[in-house]
């Protein structure tokens, strides 16, 4: 038997949650060479959380690039501007390879963004949107599907930032590196049950 978790949350519940903290390494990646190194230790990896960032747009028909790629381990998540080296053929074949499955949420979106830099083809993702559904889930976001399931909360008040800014800073590192890894804490612990 699948374990059934609560269906939903309030916004309200969330706000009293306390907030939780990507605490592992982060590697800004923007060089291909540090592509390079950041695939081959991916590769390692028999799942990673994964998730991307695009600068937003305030005029009507103004459209960005995707500017960020978020690819984490436990402990470790690595960022690649995309903004500055585009998609790399090491993170081509990454995205493409059966040997890792990457963990995301909304992965419709995503692919769509990344279609505007690359033709491959994404390979072995799990959408988290699909899978929580069987035990009980309704929600769909990463930051109530996180809630009801580790009772913290994500915040997202870096979410509408500059992802093409010349520095992250490392309120935007944090911010992207805990949602890669927030969709691989959710897949472990829904795995387990």
């Amino acid at each position: 038997m699948i374990q059934q978790y609560t269906h939903t949350i309030k916004k309200e519940d969330i706000a009293a949650l306390p907030i939780e903290e990507f605490k592992g390494r982060i590697y800004v990646i923007d060089t291909t060479a540090e592509a390079n190194k950041a695939v081959e230790y991916l590769l390692k990896y028999p799942k990673v959380g994964f998730d991307t960032e695009t600068r937003p747009s305030f005029k009507k028909g103004q459209h960005y690039k995707i500017s960020l790629m978020q690819i984490s381990t436990e402990d470790t998540c690595f960022l690649f501007r995309l903004n500055r080296i585009d998609i790399p053929e090491p993170l081509e074949y990454f995205l493409r390879t059966e040997d890792t499955m990457k963990i995301g949420l909304s992965l419709r979106d995503d692919f769509a963004a990344m279609r505007k830099r690359t033709s491959v083809e994404p390979t072995n993702f799990l959408d988290l949107q699909k899978f929580v559904g069987k035990f009980g889930i309704e929600d769909a976001s990463l930051q109530k599907i996180y809630a009801i399931l580790f009772s913290k909360k994500i915040s997202k008040g870096q979410r509408l930032t500059n992802w093409d800014a010349d520095v992250l800073t490392d309120s935007q590192k944090k911010y992207a590196a805990l949602d890669a890894w927030a969709c691989l804490q959710i897949y472990n612990l829904l795995n387990e049950a």
